[in-house]
């Protein structure tokens, strides 16, 4: 059960004119009222043939009217109004029922407390089955304003309890760290623009983007520009920036004017401090462009970050810095992964912004490697290795669940779900991104007593899980990458151990996928034959010696003869 309070003014007359109307699109069936602060002799337009709406709207502001004559000053926000709404799938509930709702959720208000006989008036109105409006003036019977603040939150305290109480679809507490939902003006203004998202939806999407790309907050604002977003940067004499709003082309007020959103008011993180504090919070170093030439790509170097994520969320405000970072990650990735991977990554990106922010202060400073490798992928990396991409989706998933279980051990249920997405469109992203990888696996597996003893190595190394490994589908494809390995000089025992500790085996759906993309990760650098090692240093040495025989030796002079009969005379 969901109930949005809003302020909508001072316009009782016309609050009421739309709740007893027949609704933008005829949704308003048999409007009438089902509980008020005094039902007795209260008019309802909605059941009696001589009511109106203007004698309802003088009756609901009496009081307004009298506080306004007594201090000669006009009220203009008096009307509250608090939309109640059950989920799809709840049960029909009668207008008893509703009535008691609307009573509860008007008293965790403050609008009108248990047992106040001074309190405000108020009225709730049904006009479809799944739904009803609470319209409240707000000056009290004695002229007093109600205390109103923080009500959003008491209300939906009641909102969870009511849902147990009835036998409702139980939704989770919140937080105060989500987005605000977008309003009904914004709603109509894009379905008439022809518009998928609202303003602050798309401008949200937009500076999210935007935040892999920057590495302070100037920059930040110029790549906004570069990508056709109306900037307003609010600075100081000094020309220091103070603050910033965006405005999404062709979103124009009444006027013609520009509309522009601060940055806090989109989301809550993209306020200028909290941006600051993120993007300054990466180490300096030289400019992404001119590591291209590293021997690792940007996706290798993002699974080494990766690689510490779980072990570093022991301390709370480090957690919150590196699923902050980790957001970064997906969105940088989400934009330069092959198209075939888009949609999947994209989805996870957007899902798992929930999961960036929660009540815990985040100590950015903390997470500057992940931050430095999504700047990385988000600048450098072209024409990615299919191989190497689909290693880094594969650790990607991993972060997403360790990332949820931390959010649950801290009973953040939102972020939580949030994560728990996120990890599902990963998990089909890296499934599609795997396919290839698994094909030309299975297409040259080793021969049967190699298998064997792989086979062996398995069991040694992981005891608990190497059935389900040898029983898997993905088994002859980590046998071929174990062979590789060792033909490059590593020990298929000791890489399965090290696999295995870095990600853990008992929740993964296919175990021997899991020590594929690690072990490919972990192996991709071949080990140096120890032989040829061996003599190249053992070559090296006797030059050294030499040379130092050579220098402590006397020097032999070699005499022309015309010198020789220089020296004569």
């Amino acid at each position: 059960m969901i109930a949005a309070i809003k302020p909508t003014g001072s316009n009782t007359r016309g609050l009421l004119a739309y709740l007893y109307g027949p609704g933008r699109h005829d949704e308003h069936l048999d409007p009438h009222i089902v509980a008020g602060f005094a039902m007795l002799g209260m008019p309802d337009p909605g059941r009696d043939e001589n009511a109106t709406l203007t004698e309802l709207a003088r009756y609901l502001d009496e009081p307004v009217r009298l506080r306004n004559s007594e201090f000669g000053k006009k009220i203009n926000d008096h009307i509250w109004h608090c939309p109640v709404r059950a989920a799809p799938e709840d049960r029909y509930l009668s207008d008893a029922e509703w009535g008691e709702i609307a009573q509860r959720i008007v008293q965790a208000a403050g609008i009108a407390p248990a047992g106040d006989d001074l309190a405000c008036r108020w009225i709730a109105v049904r006009h479809a089955d799944d739904h009803i409006h609470i319209l409240a003036t707000t000056v009290r019977e004695d002229g007093r304003r109600p205390r109103l603040h923080h009500s959003g939150i008491r209300v939906g305290d009641e909102c969870r309890q009511i849902e147990k109480d009835y036998g409702l679809r139980r939704l989770k507490k919140g937080d105060r760290t989500g987005t605000r939902r977008p309003t009904q003006a914004e709603m109509h203004k894009a379905e008439r623009l022809g518009w998928e998202q609202t303003s602050r939806e798309w401008l949200q999407d937009r500076i999210r983007a935007a935040i892999p790309h920057a590495k302070d907050a100037e920059e930040l604002l110029a790549y906004l520009e570069a990508d056709g977003i109306e900037v307003k940067a609010r600075r100081g004499p000094s020309g220091d920036l103070l603050g910033y709003a965006v405005g999404r082309p062709g979103d124009l007020d009444k006027d013609g004017e520009q509309i522009f959103h601060p940055g806090g008011k989109i989301a809550p993180d993209l306020s200028l401090p909290k941006l600051r504090a993120r993007l300054a919070s990466a180490r300096p170093e030289e400019h992404p462009t001119a590591r291209r030439n590293h021997p690792d790509t940007p996706w290798h170097q993002a699974t080494d970050a990766l690689d510490v994520f779980h072990s570093d969320l022991t301390d709370d405000t480090r957690a919150q810095a590196h699923i902050t970072a980790l957001g970064e990650l997906l969105e940088a990735t989400a934009q330069t992964a092959p198209t075939s991977l888009h949609a999947e990554l994209q989805a996870a990106s957007k899902a798992f912004v929930r999961a960036q922010r929660s009540r815990i202060r985040a100590d950015d400073r903390a997470a500057w490697a992940l931050r430095n490798a999504a700047r990385d992928v988000a600048n450098t990396a072209t024409g990615p290795d299919g191989s190497a991409l689909a290693v880094l989706l594969a650790a990607l998933v991993w972060a997403a669940i360790v990332a949820e279980r931390w959010h649950e051990a801290k009973s953040h249920a939102h972020q939580a779900d949030a994560a728990r997405q996120a990890a599902q469109h990963l998990q089909a992203a890296a499934d599609r991104a795997l396919t290839p990888l698994l094909a030309d696996l299975q297409a040259r597996p080793p021969r049967k007593e190699t298998r064997l003893v792989l086979a062996s190595d398995v069991r040694a190394a992981v005891p608990e899980h190497a059935e389900r490994i040898l029983a898997d589908p993905g088994w002859p494809a980590l046998a071929a990458v174990l062979a590789d390995a060792e033909a490059s000089g590593h020990k298929p025992h000791q890489l399965l151990k090290e696999a295995a500790a870095q990600r853990e085996l008992t929740t993964a759906r296919q175990p021997a996928r899991v020590l594929i993309t690690r072990i490919r990760h972990t192996a991709r650098h071949p080990v140096p034959n120890r032989r040829a090692e061996a003599a190249r240093r053992r070559s090296t040495l006797m030059t050294s010696a030499s040379a130092q025989q050579a220098v402590s030796q006397p020097a032999v002079t070699t005499v022309r003869p015309a010198e020789q009969h220089h020296q004569r005379r």
